[in-house]
């Protein structure tokens, strides 16, 4: 099966599907399907679509929310990071010019209106 596109290829699974919970072994339930979970979390924020806009092969898109609200508040997706961060071959850690952009008029070096504080002198 080809990887679609905001989607975990394999070699990216098996780096995370350790650190996370519900595998069998681990306390309480054993999650349905982690993976395609995972998935549709990275197809929201990559995309910047809504969690309402989420296709329906992952699920129920309040479902998935309520979930990926949870691994937040528990911490698992900063035990991933953490992780992913550690890995000195990983591709993506670094970020520079070609990844952060400015608004084109952030170079105009214009500014806004100045505003003058109470009590502070006007310098000429």
């Amino acid at each position: 099966m080809a990887t679609k596109r905001y989607e975990l290829n394999e070699a990216q699974w098996l780096k995370i599907s350790p650190l996370l919970p519900g595998k069998a072994g681990d306390a309480g339930r054993t999650a349905a399907n982690n993976r395609l979970f995972v998935n549709g979390c990275l197809w929201v924020l990559r995309s910047g679509a809504h969690w309402c806009d989420l296709p329906e092969r992952y699920g129920k898109w309040k479902t998935v929310h309520r979930r990926f609200s949870r691994w937040c508040h528990a911490g698992v997706w900063e035990r991933v990071f953490t992780a992913l961060t550690a890995d000195r071959d990983n591709e993506y850690l670094m970020i520079d010019s070609t990844i952060v952009r400015a608004h084109q008029q952030a170079a105009s070096g214009k500014g806004g209106p100045k505003i003058r504080r109470w009590g502070v002198p006007e310098v000429d």
